[in-house]
């Protein structure tokens, strides 16, 4: 039974209050369920739980009180033994050695906690924010173990080494007295129960992930206010002195259109199920047109969860039903596979990552002549003979994120203009995250590879320089697809050609390129149309 428009466009009060009106009338769905295969032992024995003087959650990704199966079974763990439940977060990233260190980023991040923080405060649970960024977090969380007699930590799932590396420090160091609970509470389908290796292409992921939709498709449990009372207050926090005490790149600023929190994350899915999800299905590849959810952000720090806004968007299932599917494939699917690619592929961030096929015809390709070669430096002031690439990055850099359909051309670009694959996959992981607000992110690290080195893509792809046997993309493509001078006017690099003049391909002379010109081959040409659709 589907809500209306009129609803949607509701402001609601509180995040509770919008996931209760989620939850209406959705019969098909086991509201209390909680599937035991979401969650796995990592260290210890669950009988600790019984000499805890509590259960703590330490939130990490998912930074969100409702609509978290870690923060759920925590409380049903805390209830099931009659304890006090205490959450634990902290910052894991400083400049200049994180490129994520922005204060971009960090804004964000903090932001989203202490609206957790708060909505702690309402329902009885304490939050402790572990300050010393200079210490690991493992080594922060065994000293509140040590302090608080608490043996029960409970840590939500990222496949990314440096969480991997502190879950298995912490698990190695606590001791046997203790126990330690990894729940994966950002994809639908768990990572572990998705699959016991690296997938292939999502036609693989897809034959995995949707028999078992289903089984783990259920409703969220509401977090309730917590009844035992908490024998270890919580500091008062200083959110601003915490600000200011994080290293981070200043020059990367806030962005006033994503705001940080549940609260303007779920608005943000709103809008996009009132307005955007009946063109998705046809306009979510145009640039131009406001088609897709946006969302990405709020997915990417944990502030709203995925498995809600496919509940959102399955309503419309009878209404939207190309759209509908549509965003489920790609918020189910390939969302999914980016985390089974990082989780079996220990090196999602560089070329050996990429499958066999892409590294030699990569290799074999190493030596043609670039017509362009930029700096990271060029690259990340737009400073490309390209208007088109160069509106792509500036977008980037103003607002944190980049077109969907943009970031697979951008990608593909600074392969062909750098002097390497190699160098194209660092430079462009670095931008990604240090611009954007899902940067750092398994998404990023798989589409970035798979725009650079092929990863989820079949190799049936012509032969062309630079690229090799990669799936190629053009400024003449792109010209055909959607009006790019629309684009390039919105964000616009000074001195960039007018739409009269052509843009830039035809404004510059070819004997005067910009940037370092290599050799007589044109690497820009007319092979063939480009197919930037990943419907593989």
């Amino acid at each position: 039974m589907m809500i209306s428009l009129t609803v949607l466009r509701l402001r609601y009060s509180s995040i509770t209050s919008w996931c209760k009106v989620l939850t209406r009338n959705i019969s098909a769905m086991d509201y209390h369920s909680f599937n035991s295969k979401r969650f796995r032992l990592i260290a210890g024995s669950d009988e600790a739980c019984s000499q805890s003087n509590g259960v703590a959650y330490y939130m990490h990704r998912d930074q969100r009180v409702q609509d978290n199966w870690a923060f759920i079974y925590s409380q049903d763990l805390a209830l099931k033994h009659n304890l006090p439940l205490y959450v634990l977060a902290g910052l894991n990233v400083k400049h200049p050695d994180s490129p994520e260190a922005t204060r971009r980023a960090i804004d964000f991040t903090l932001g989203g906690l202490q609206e957790v923080a708060n909505e702690c405060s309402q329902l009885g649970i304490e939050f402790h924010f572990l300050q010393d960024h200079h210490v690991p977090m493992h080594s922060r969380i065994l000293k509140f173990m040590q302090e608080t007699s608490i043996k029960c930590i409970v840590a939500d799932f990222s496949p990314l080494h440096p969480h991997r590396n502190q879950i298995k420090e912490l698990g190695d160091r606590i001791d046997k007295e203790s126990c330690l609970f990894q729940i994966d509470a950002h994809n639908i389908v768990p990572a572990w129960e998705a699959s016991n290796k690296d997938e292939p292409r999502a036609m693989e992921m897809r034959q995995k992930i949707m028999p078992r939709f289903n089984e783990f498709f259920t409703e969220f449990p509401v977090i309730k206010s917590h009844p035992i009372k908490a024998l270890n207050a919580s500091p008062i926090i200083n959110w601003d002195q915490i600000r200011s005490s994080v290293s981070v790149d200043e020059s990367v600023p806030s962005c006033e259109w994503a705001q940080p929190g549940s609260r303007y994350g779920l608005q943000r899915l709103q809008k996009f199920v009132a307005e955007g999800l009946k063109m998705y299905n046809e306009k979510r590849n145009i640039p131009t047109v406001d088609a897709i959810s946006n969302l990405s952000p709020w997915f990417h720090s944990g502030h709203v969860s995925a498995q809600r806004a496919v509940i959102a968007v399955k309503k419309y299932e009878e209404l939207y039903p190309k759209s509908v599917f549509k965003f489920v494939d790609e918020a189910v699917v390939w969302s999914e596979m980016s985390d089974n690619y990082c989780l079996h592929n220990k090196n999602y961030d560089n070329l050996n990552g990429a499958p066999k096929w892409a590294i030699d015809s990569l290799n074999q390709h190493r030596g043609d002549k670039r017509e362009y070669l930029y700096s990271r430096e060029q690259f990340e002031k737009a400073q490309t003979h390209d208007d088109l690439w160069n509106a792509a990055q500036i977008q980037l850099n103003l607002e944190g994120k980049m077109h969907g359909f943009m970031r697979m051309y951008w990608a593909k670009k600074i392969l062909e203009w750098s002097s390497s694959p190699d160098e194209a996959i660092a430079i462009a992981l670095y931008l990604n995250d240090h611009y954007s607000l899902d940067g750092a992110d398994s998404n990023g690290f798989a589409g970035v590879m798979w725009a650079i080195a092929g990863v989820h893509d079949p190799p049936k792809w012509g032969e062309r320089p630079v690229y090799g046997r990669i799936r190629y993309m053009s400024y003449k493509g792109c010209k055909g697809k959607f009006d790019i001078f629309e684009y390039i006017k919105k964000y616009k690099s000074e001195g960039a050609p007018s739409k009269a003049q052509g843009g830039l391909h035809n404004y510059y002379p070819k004997s005067q390129p910009q940037g370092r010109k290599q050799g007589p081959g044109r690497v820009q040409g007319s092979w063939g149309g480009v197919n930037s659709n990943k419907n593989q």
